[in-house]
């Protein structure tokens, strides 16, 4: 009897209420999937529909919640504050972003040429990427970028006098922040990286014959076959960006400043919630952040269709 002749036979007996065999695994499968399922309703689904309902009351964290309409997403249309940290957000994440792949683009391009020690340059260059989010290289930034920090000390070395306190200066400070975003390049280009190479060498083989240019070759061949992963980098870390915390928080002290120049919409959230225990205001933002984060990645699948390029 064949495949589909024995599935026919068991669909006909389970129909008819027929014994139902028990997979041997079905136990094992079940404790392996258990972490998972306990992170994925204990710390994602349940506290999601809870900040939904919590984005309708006031709640202070010391007393019960009251109901209070759409008083809240009232104040956030009013609040000069949020449309602040919206702007600054939106400049990190614009600016900060395509820097950040254009800079892991290129290394990727450069480590493709057949370098030796090839492995030693990819773990130097993606190490940034594992630091750049902590708490400690944050911290470094800012002392590197402060008005007595190794930057200025370099600066007057060189003949500059009169050199700011970069993370110190509301026109400098968020440009410090990108700075580090782009520093954390490693992530994009290890997977730039990986698409190189599996571009196949006779497309280069062929346009060198036919007298194309190194230049030529890398717009007319190299990045239309890369733009599927071109696509998904920028999906990526345009999601990444929105949820930029850490080091707005540490250059900052956490306060935004100075003058709320890097007070980034995680950290007026964590403010608003964490701070002055307005945890119903700040749930309504967490809602507000992953529908322009839903928005903006549906544009990116929506524009995808112009300019990405499958090979079939």
């Amino acid at each position: 009897m064949s495949a589909v002749g024995e599935l026919t036979q068991l669909a006909k007996s389970r129909k008819k209420g027929g014994p139902k065999e028990k997979h041997p695994d079905n136990k094992s499968a079940l404790v392996f999937m258990a972490p998972w399922l306990l992170g994925f309703f204990g710390i994602t689904l349940i506290p999601m529909i809870a900040s939904f309902a919590l984005a309708f009351t006031d709640y202070s964290l010391l007393a019960p919640p009251e109901f209070t309409g759409l008083s809240n997403i009232k104040e956030m249309i009013g609040d000069s504050r949020l449309h602040n940290s919206l702007v600054v957000t939106f400049l990190y994440v614009f600016v900060g972003t395509p820097l950040q792949l254009i800079m892991a683009l290129l290394l990727a391009v450069l480590l493709n040429q057949g370098l030796k020690g090839l492995s030693f340059y990819r773990s130097v260059f993606y190490l940034p990427s594992l630091l750049g989010g902590s708490v400690a290289i944050a911290i470094l930034w800012r002392q590197m970028f402060g008005a007595n920090g190794l930057i200025n000390q370099v600066g007057a070395m060189l003949g500059f006098e009169n050199l700011p306190g970069w993370v110190s200066n509301p026109d400098t400070a968020l440009g410090t922040i990108i700075l580090l975003h782009v520093w954390t390049f490693g992530s994009p280009m290890i997977i730039f990286l990986a698409g190189l190479r599996q571009i196949p060498e006779m497309y280069y083989e062929a346009a060198a014959v036919d007298g194309a240019s190194k230049l030529a070759r890398f717009f007319r061949i190299t990045i239309p076959l890369l733009t599927p992963i071109i696509f998904f980098n920028v999906v990526l870390q345009v999601i990444n960006a929105f949820q930029s915390f850490t080091q707005a928080f540490v250059v900052s002290g956490g306060t935004g400043g100075p003058s709320d120049s890097t007070m980034f919409y995680t950290l007026y959230l964590y403010i608003k919630g964490f701070t002055q225990f307005d945890m119903g205001y700040a749930s309504a933002m967490a809602w507000l952040l992953l529908i322009i984060v839903g928005i903006f990645t549906a544009i990116n699948f929506f524009v995808s269709k112009f300019w990405v390029f499958y090979d079939d």
